[in-house]
């Protein structure tokens, strides 16, 4: 599968922070998360509009069923039995409360759905320890324990000196993100479509490649055919063009803007 298109990443992040995604596409998502900073990012964005739910709703009590379930669900069997005693002995507490809770009591929207209580329960715990990190994926990286992701870097200019793209890729990453960071304003080709614009490598030795086609507006993800650090590792420098195929063999059109090719680390 292609982890490309916006709604598809968007669809796996939430569905991972909620805690709903399961077995083999969870085990995949989360070697995806180990090397893409943009669904780092996501899952980030994801964990943050979580902890502003468990603001905005007023605490509950659940009902002992509810904790019970997740008990069930996540004790060793082993422990089960000790756990029950265990229960049955402090029976008379107050049941732990909170946003799950909460959202329980409004309509019965997480019954049956254990596991899903448990990541979000978890997803709070996080958002309560680290808010400030759920922000960039720089700041995702130090969670980590890094400085900065290493990574290949570029800012394309226009003539004048404007910043107008951002190319960035995780420096063993498989995929390259593309973002308008300043106005483009589309050329017109004579048939009265908007012709392509190219991304090219400009490498110290050969030939320029092509590495994507850039975005009239927002941010794009696309994938390479190998690891940016054998991809870029020479290359110095980054041009768009104007093209009348977004695959073409060669740079032919007018170059739009320009950039030097950096290495984060």
């Amino acid at each position: 599968m292609r982890y490309t298109p916006p709604a598809l990443l968007e669809h796996l992040a939430s569905a991972y922070v909620l805690g709903t995604l399961q077995g083999g596409a969870r085990r995949r998502f989360v070697r995806l998360l180990r090397e893409r900073s943009d669904v780092q990012l996501l899952v980030a964005q994801w964990e943050g509009r979580m902890g502003l739910l468990a603001s905005s709703v007023p605490q509950q009590q659940a009902p002992q069923r509810v904790w019970a379930a997740i008990e069930a669900r996540t004790r060793p069997r082993g422990a089960q039995a000790s756990a029950g005693e265990a229960g049955a002995a402090s029976a008379g507490a107050s049941a732990p409360v909170g946003w799950v809770a909460a959202l329980w009591g409004r309509g019965g929207l997480l019954q049956g759905l254990a596991g899903l209580v448990v990541g979000v329960v978890a997803t709070l715990a996080l958002v309560a320890m680290v808010p400030t990190l759920f922000v960039t994926s720089d700041q995702v990286a130090l969670r980590a324990g890094d400085k900065l992701p290493q990574a290949y870097v570029g800012l394309l200019t226009d003539a004048a000196g404007s910043g107008k793209v951002l190319v960035s890729s995780l420096r063993h990453g498989r995929t390259l993100t593309v973002k308008v960071i300043g106005p483009i304003t589309p050329p017109t080709a004579a048939s009265g479509a908007n012709p392509p614009l190219v991304l090219w490598a400009v490498s110290a030795e050969g030939a320029p490649f092509v590495l994507g086609v850039v975005p009239v507006t927002g941010s794009a993800v696309s994938a390479l055919p190998d690891t940016s650090e054998k991809l870029l590792s020479k290359v110095t420098k980054l041009m768009v063009t104007v093209e009348s195929s977004a695959t073409p063999l060669v740079p032919s059109g007018t170059v739009l803007y320009t950039g030097n090719c950096a290495k984060l680390w």
